[in-house]
């Protein structure tokens, strides 16, 4: 099994949702990092990510069909061209929305990660997060507003460069089924379009709740 689909979008840009309707679709089992805090023995792969270890996308996504979030996000040039038959999707949101969304969650977590009482393979994997997404993404600034919205904006544009218009969609969930689909050439499903990970979810998921 290789990757048929891959995230390019940073997390709270609707990619649990996405990851829901790509297995609605058929693109299952769909990466999120949900599913790296579900299986413990992948916190070791993307430690040695975060320790700037030669990146084998054929080893992080053993197993799955599509990809969508972070951690995967942070490698998207890797995977694209270790699957050049796979598509893009970019997934995105109104940044003000996104920002509003970020700071709150993941942008918290950061901050707030080594005095939460996670299981230990959840406390290594928030650290290597803080790595490579609080360090090498963000420049250690997740807590400053513009320096987010510019890495935010800077992603954007850096994957509409690298990957050709006819395999690359940018995507915001709030458009539903008919881009999706038309973009991944399948019918459109006769139920509704999920809609997932609101923030009290996503706290609820950390065994805490936002300050």
């Amino acid at each position: 099994m290789t990757l048929e689909v891959i995230g390019s979008g940073f997390g709270r840009t609707g990619t649990l949702t996405l990851k829901e309707a790509l297995e609605v679709l058929g693109f299952g089992p769909c990466h999120h990092m949900e599913e790296v805090f579900a299986n413990p023995p992948q916190v070791a792969f993307w430690q040695g990510v975060a320790r700037g270890e030669a990146v084998q996308p054929e080893v992080l996504f053993a197993g799955y069909r599509s990809q969508v979030d972070w951690p995967g996000a942070h490698v998207w040039r890797e995977s694209a061209a270790a699957f050049p038959a796979a598509k893009v999707i970019h997934s995105t949101r109104p940044e003000v929305d996104w920002w509003r969304s970020f700071s709150g969650t993941i942008g918290e977590l950061l901050s707030r990660h080594r005095s939460m009482p996670l299981p230990p393979h959840a406390a290594d994997m928030a650290e290597a997060v803080e790595n490579f997404i609080g360090g090498q993404t963000f420049g250690g600034n997740w807590q400053d507003r513009e320096t987010c919205l510019a890495a935010f904006r800077a992603r954007e544009r850096e994957v509409r460069a690298a990957i050709p218009a006819d395999r690359l969609l940018v995507y915001d969930v709030a458009e539903g089924w008919g881009p999706l689909c038309a973009f991944l050439g399948v019918p459109v499903p006769d139920t509704p379009f999920p809609h997932r990970n609101r923030k009290d979810d996503f706290w609820r998921d950390f065994g805490g709740t936002a300050s």
